[in-house]
């Protein structure tokens, strides 16, 4: 039966119940099916599919939440609805995946009753139901709840588009299919996210050299052709995408393309935000490109010895792929076509046959980008790795992302470690729901009328099990030579018949069957064994090793763990002949990497408290508002949904022992010393009004809903706590205030008496001279300054006043009111000798950094800097400058503590600063923004369309200098750009002694000032311009003002790969071709 929506109600966030209550039935259905009356199939499938017709997609069991992928946009995931699932009671608000992100936050902080511990939040289902969207949701949430302001957060959400381009791909199920597992571990530091950690599994690396009908190679491939340029893809030598084998079809629409472009530039921006170098990211993309040249080279034998050897219409793309790849093409054809072993000191060489040689081009094509793969991962790591003390304890939260259970129409070895990786999910879910629950029940001795579920840990034994494990079987059969895909079939018939979960084909079918815990899946064994061995062509790691591309003599350098991923080594060449000891016996399988790293994923599982989202695909053609009940109703069965809802509504899920009940929850007895015993417990329960627990032997059991009624309690006492020490320290201070007070008039009143005193002896004075014969008046001296500690009446009587605050100080802690006239700078009056001192070195070291890394960036074509770039200005001179100016003008000021730039902007009655981050990989970033920029002119100008978060305000008018005599440039003016020196030419001594930290030059008088500051404006040197018109002299040396500017990156072999695209060219009949310009060979 299939059910579609009409016209459906909006979605609504109304509330179901009151607070603590399991759930009440709404006109959508219930919200939580463990407050169902009657339970049944039926009654299930009714309630799930009338919600996902109203655009209701999220329902309760309990704590466990279940997701339908509604295909299609909902209004349902903007920031207000983020804003409501902070801190919320789960009553409150209807079923919602920001719900299940903001529990284990909370959670994993100590806010609830389980403690501060690590969680994990376990996301399953089939491929297709929505997996991936649901995690990208989860970190979204969490990160906002952080609510850090560091640019990590903004690195983290830019983790997931990255890999999607790089390990997702469209399947026959799946548009977006991950082809790939991987566990996100988040590090906390109280509620502050300090870094994060990946493990990916089992990347899918046959997919680059074939897909099935109707599916397609991963993501990033269509996504280059999309997005480079002309001149990018002459750059790594790419042509037209319809003439290359390894990518089946193309674009199909315009709006495909347009799409694919946008992608490609979201990874690009992702690649900066996280901080891979621009020479890595092009070495990465002339690897990729390396990969598709490899893929059209074809083999035929010679007619007067049978060698085998390159089809002269392929010789091109050898020597393109040789170029890409930054190898000699004549060893990398050695690598392809023969086997090179070295025996008693003589080197014998062996011709391959043709398919050995196309098996050979394969290999090279999977294990390059699997490399690729595993070095974004690992890099990803180093770049987010958390920089605090070791000694910290630090919390996680980890989120499961894992491909979903399949079932094609040729299942190979890829879906065979998809489903036992599934089949290891839904036994953890098992034991947490079922096993461990009950098991409890019956050692406490609860009545309790056991609930039977499906239990699946016989197939796992199937595939685990040592020594006679199908793993196992088939790692033994790949460690013999002769061994065949049919001597393992028939191992496999003969070790498991009569296993009621195994079952083999019938007639010349060379495969076996399984029966999943999701049905029966019939798996082709063609390509078993070559798969599990993963091997390389002799000699080709060495080859790689050596590459004049530094990333993959990097890739191939490393050695990989135990789990399958990249381990950093320090690079050593390889002499030919020295590598054949990569494939040797003792490395290990693909599915021994596979299973040891499912062993270390369950074990961090385990050690962490679980939060499941079960999610569920309405139909199998991927359309919104269709419910196919007949697929959701399998999907319920074999989820075990049923017995899940009923195990909810009777069980109790929370089972804390006494000791940790009473210690946990004996502040609500409001007395001291509180035994951690049975007694405490029960007498904290009777302080409560919580209904339906239990008390067994050693512990008690509580339903789901009664760890929120808890910490409502907790949350009753300390509000009542805060408001004690607000009170208490509210007195405190305004008691010393009075004293401070009292004393301040005291002294006044002092000092007024002896001005009093003073003055009257003055006029006794003045009287008696005038009566007196003339005296010779002494001289006076001059007038001492009063030490800080005795301040003059003056200053007593109009103490500085600070300026007001903003009233969004909290969430814009850089925010400040502007008054209707300028406020005076601030001066360093307060400052100590040593405060004054590192203020002056942080000044010098930032002067250092902006003249030595910074000044030729920023710099126009005319040699000055742009008229928005105001130098070394404080905060309060930037507002006092934009007091006058229209809404929207903004300056950009270098600062004045730290290397980096802050964005002065006029807002609506108050001027906003925006700090400007620059990252190791010399991108610019605006704290808190999803976007990296070049350069400091293309963040202006993208701001000036794109509003900056959280307000999405645009830059509209540059806040221009005035002219000379500014103060903006006065810190500056020894730091303008010398004539370049002659080589050993040292810089001039006073320039040196100005950049390590020379004081400001606005206590310095000379002549002639206003000339100096006109030439302030860093105009590049007319020896430094010479030397930049003609840096192609033969023998130059580069100036300081180039060498600092970063070239174009390019392939390291660009002249050899332009070379192979010419002879491509010439021998390419595809029609295409007449769009691209012949491309000439250089020398």
């Amino acid at each position: 039966m299939v059910l579609c929506a009409g016209s459906g109600s909006e979605p609504s966030l109304a509330g179901m119940g009151s607070p603590g209550e399991p759930g009440l039935l709404v006109c959508g259905g219930t919200e939580d099916l463990a407050a169902l009356e009657e339970l049944d199939e039926a009654r299930l499938l009714q309630n799930l599919s009338g919600r996902f017709l109203q655009q209701r997609v999220y329902t309760y069991i309990g704590d466990i939440l279940i997701a339908m992928n509604p295909f299609q946009s909902l209004p349902l995931y903007e920031k207000p609805v983020s804003e409501k699932y902070q801190n919320h009671e789960k009553g409150t608000l209807p079923p919602h995946i920001f719900a299940v992100a903001d529990r284990a936050y909370q959670a994993m902080l100590g806010h609830l009753a389980t403690g501060s511990q690590n969680q994990c939040i376990v996301i399953s289902g089939e491929s297709g139901a929505g997996k991936t969207e649901s995690v990208k949701l989860l970190l979204q949430h969490i990160m906002h709840l952080c609510k850090g302001n560091s640019q990590l957060e903004q690195q983290i959400l830019q983790v997931n588009p990255l890999l999607e381009a790089f390990g997702n791909a469209q399947t026959v199920m799946n548009d977006n299919s991950s082809r790939f597992g991987k566990y996100m571990q988040l590090r906390f530091q109280r509620s502050t996210v300090k870094g994060a950690k990946l493990s990916e599994y089992l990347l899918e690396k046959s997919r680059v050299v074939q897909q099935d009908a109707g599916e397609r190679n991963f993501h990033v491939f269509y996504y280059m052709f999309a997005g480079l340029t002309a001149e990018e893809k002459d750059m790594y030598g790419l042509l037209d995408p319809s003439l290359y084998r390894y990518i089946s079809g193309w674009f199909r629409t315009e709006d495909v393309a347009e799409c694919w472009k946008h992608k490609y530039w979201e990874v690009r921006n992702a690649l900066d935000m996280v901080g891979f170098q621009e020479q890595e990211q092009v070495d990465m993309q002339a690897i990729l490109a390396g990969v598709l040249s490899l893929g059209n080279v074809t083999f035929q034998s010679q007619e007067n010895n049978g060698a085998l050897r390159v089809s002269e219409a392929s010789k091109g793309w050898l020597k393109a792929s040789a170029g890409q790849f930054g190898v000699q093409e004549e060893e990398l054809l050695k690598c392809l076509i023969c086997k090179v072993s070295v025996t008693r000191g003589e080197q014998i060489q062996r011709f391959h046959t043709q398919q050995q040689a196309e098996d050979a081009r394969d290999s090279i094509a999977k294990v390059a980008y699997g490399r690729v793969f595993g070095w974004i991962v690992r890099k990803i790591n180093e770049l987010l790795a958390e920089n605090v003390d070791p000694e910290v304890e630090l919390r996680e939260i980890g989120i499961l992302d894992i491909f979903g259970f399949e079932n094609f129409v040729v299942n190979r070895f890829e879906q065979l470690c998809i489903n036992l990786a599934n089949e290891q999910l839904q036994h953890f879910f098992n034991y947490h729901i079922f096993q461990l629950e009950q098991a409890a029940y019956q050692e406490e001795g609860l009545p309790w009328e056991a609930i039977t579920f499906n239990n699946n840990k016989p197939i796992l034994d199937l595939f685990l099990a040592k020594p006679l494990g199908l793993l196992s079987l088939l790692d033994e059969q790949s460690a013999f030579p002769q061994a065949t895909d049919k001597t393992f079939v028939d191992k496999l018939n003969s070790t498991f018949k009569g296993n009621s979960h195994f079952q083999p084909c019938r007639g010349y079918v060379l495969g076996f069957s399984i029966i999943h815990y999701a049905g029966k899946v019939q798996y082709a064994s063609s390509g078993f064994l070559e798969k599990n061995r993963d091997t390389l062509p002799a000699n080709i790691r060495g080859l790689f090793i050596n590459s004049v591309t530094p990333l993959l003599s990097v890739l191939f350098t490393a050695t990989v763990s135990r789990t399958g991923t990249l381990m950093p080594h320090i690079k050593a060449k390889v002499l030919p002949g020295t590598d054949n000891n990569f494939n040797n016996t003792r490395k290990q399988s693909v599915g021994a990497q596979f299973r040891h790293s499912l062993s270390v994923l369950m074990e961090r599982m385990y050690s962490a408290n679980p939060h499941f989202v079960r999610c569920i695909k309405p139909n199998s053609q991927k359309e919104p508002g269709l419910v196919d009940s007949q697929v959701v109703l399998e999907q319920l069965r074999y989820n075990g949904l049923l017995e899940t809802t009923r195990i909810r509504r009777n069980g109790f899920s929370w089972r804390p022992s006494f000791e940790e009940f009473a210690e946990r929850y004996r502040i609500l007895l409001i007395k001291p010393d509180v035994p951690l015993t049975r007694e405490s417990c029960l007498e904290i329960l009777r302080s409560t009004e919580l209904k339906d627990w239990r008390c067994g032997k050693s512990r008690l059991f509580f339903k789901y809903w009664h760890q929120e009624l808890l910490a409502k309690s907790m949350d009753l006492l300390e509000n009542a706590a805060i408001i004690i020490q607000k009170t208490y320290k509210g007195f405190c201070c305004r008691k010393s205030y009075q004293e401070l007070v009292v004393e301040l008039r005291a002294r006044e009143k002092h000092l007024q008496e002896e001005a009093e005193r003073e003055r009257n002896r003055q006029l006794e004075l003045e009287s008696q001279a005038q009566i007196a014969s003339p005296v010779p008046v002494p001289r006076r001296r001059r007038p001492q300054h009063l030490p800080h500690s005795q301040p003059g009446a003056d200053s007593l009587t109009q103490p500085p006043v600070p300026r007001p605050r903003s009233k969004l100080t909290e969430s814009t802690p850089f925010d400040n009111f502007l008054c209707s006239r300028p406020c005076p700078v601030l001066g360093t009056e307060g400052q100590t000798g040593e405060e004054e001192e590192m203020r002056q070195i942080k000044r010098g070291a930032t002067l250092r950094w902006f003249r030595e890394t910074q000044a030729w960036k920023v710099m126009q074509d005319d040699g000055a800097f742009p008229g928005w770039l105001h130098g070394m200005i404080s905060r309060r001179e930037a507002e006092n400058l934009l007091m006058d100016k229209p809404l929207g003008c903004f300056l950009v000021r270098i600062s004045q503590s730290r290397p980096g730039y802050t964005l002065s902007y006029r807002g609506e009655r108050r001027c906003r600063h925006y700090m400007i981050e620059m990252q190791p990989n010399a991108r610019y970033v605006i704290l808190g923004e999803d976007r990296a920029h070049t350069s400091l002119t293309a963040l202006v100008q993208y701001h000036r369309t794109v509003g900056i978060q959280p307000f999405m305000e645009t830059l509209t008018v540059p806040c221009e200098q005035k002219g000379d005599g500014d103060c903006d440039y006065e810190a500056l003016k020894f730091h303008t750009l010398a004539p370049c020196p002659a080589n050993g030419e040292k810089q001039p001594q006073k320039e040196q002694a100005d950049l390590n930290g020379a004081p400001a030059v606005s206590h310095i008088q000379h002549a002639g000032a206003t000339a100096v500051l006109k030439d302030v404006r860093f105009m590049k040197s007319k020896k430094c311009q010479e030397q930049q018109l003609s840096p192609g002299e033969e023998g130059a040396e580069p100036s300081p003002c180039e060498a600092g500017v970063a070239r174009r990156a390019i392939p390291r072999l660009y002249p050899s790969i332009r070379l192979a695209m010419w002879e491509i060219q010439q021998f390419s009949s595809h029609p295409s071709n007449g769009s691209y310009a012949m491309l000439k060979p250089q020398n």
